[in-house]
């Protein structure tokens, strides 16, 4: 049983930052990827990061030169740092984690979910 649990999210003024954390526990489990996604309302579920263990990092644009993943393999943790949010990124943040190394952006190529944490920007 693979379980991940998100923690860090919470209500922040536009400009400001929070950092997202997620930890995957079972006790065989290694994943090959990890990545966080976001759902606003009315909104599908979108791409935010993510970092495959071979050194392979993706960003969506809209968070390029903001957002920092990094991340240990060995613990099957992974971070997002969130700096001069905006009240676009507004969502529901999901951790993701994966043994498959393909499909790194898309949300189908991941096996595992966290419950999601909420992040609130106001302006």
């Amino acid at each position: 049983q693979v379980q991940l649990v998100e923690s860090g999210g919470g209500l922040v003024q536009a400009g400001g930052s929070l950092r997202l954390s997620c930890a995957a526990s079972g006790s065989t489990f290694r994943s090959n990827k990890m990545g966080w996604f976001r759902q606003a309302p009315g909104k599908e579920r979108e791409f935010v990061a993510a970092i495959r263990w071979n050194g392979v990092i993706n960003y969506a644009e809209s968070v390029k030169g903001r957002f920092t993943i990094s991340g240990d393999s060995a613990k099957n943790t992974v971070y997002l740092q969130m700096n001069s949010l905006e009240p676009e990124d507004t969502a529901v943040y999901y951790c993701a984690a994966s043994i498959r190394i393909t499909m790194l952006t898309m949300p189908v190529g991941y096996d595992y979910w966290g419950q999601g944490t909420q992040v609130t920007v106001s302006s």
